[in-house]
């Protein structure tokens, strides 16, 4: 066989490896990209350099709150090397934080998770507006998106908030919380007990 036809044969083998999609999306908390599931499997399929890229993730999170979960696009290249970006908190984890709500309203609609002011939904609409998607959306209608975002956790929008009202709301919360956690242990324990 000549040099030509063997570089042809292990030229095709390599093209035929590579079936990559387009782009991974995935949430990453920032500082903790570790090599083990779920990253690590996604990465490896794509033939991509596993500690590399938790070292790189890292190394560009390092200044950002440890454990706050990032959305990310990964674009693999043929040549197995990427295209990281990372994306601004979800709308969702930034509303949490600053209703002071451990988490959604198990029925959005019905329960009121915690409160935020119009304030509120300016400053995290200015933050998800440097996201690549939003870049050349109006500020206004992120406004919306962030506000639609908030009534699907449960968390109401007012104009003004009363720092000891609403540390009381939060106490009574938390005990509603509480006594949820409490109910869905329960169903998980009579399932458990059926399965047997």
């Amino acid at each position: 066989m000549s040099k030509a036809a063997s570089r042809l044969k292990n030229i095709k083998k390599a093209v035929e490896k590579v079936v990559h999609g387009p782009t991974l999306k995935t949430n990453i908390k920032a500082g903790s990209a570790v090599a083990g599931p779920p990253l690590g499997p996604q990465l490896g399929q794509r033939g991509i350099n596993i500690a590399a890229f938790c070292k790189d993730f890292n190394e560009r999170t390092k200044d950002m709150t440890p454990g706050v979960p990032l959305p990310c696009r990964i674009t693999v290249r043929a040549d197995r090397s990427y295209e990281l970006v990372i994306h601004q908190p979800p709308a969702s984890f930034l509303l949490r934080q600053a209703a002071g709500a451990p988490r959604g309203a198990m029925k959005p609609g019905h329960d009121i998770a915690g409160k935020v002011t119009l304030k509120h939904i300016y400053e995290i609409a200015k933050i998800k507006a440097t996201d690549p998607p939003l870049h050349e959306v109006d500020l206004e209608e992120i406004c919306k998106l962030v506000i639609r975002t908030a009534r699907s956790c449960g968390i109401q929008v007012v104009r003004d908030l009363d720092p000891v009202e609403y540390g009381a709301f939060l106490e009574e919360r938390r005990a509603e919380i509480k006594a949820q956690d409490e109910q869905l242990a329960a169903v998980r324990e009579a399932k458990l007990l059926r399965t047997k």
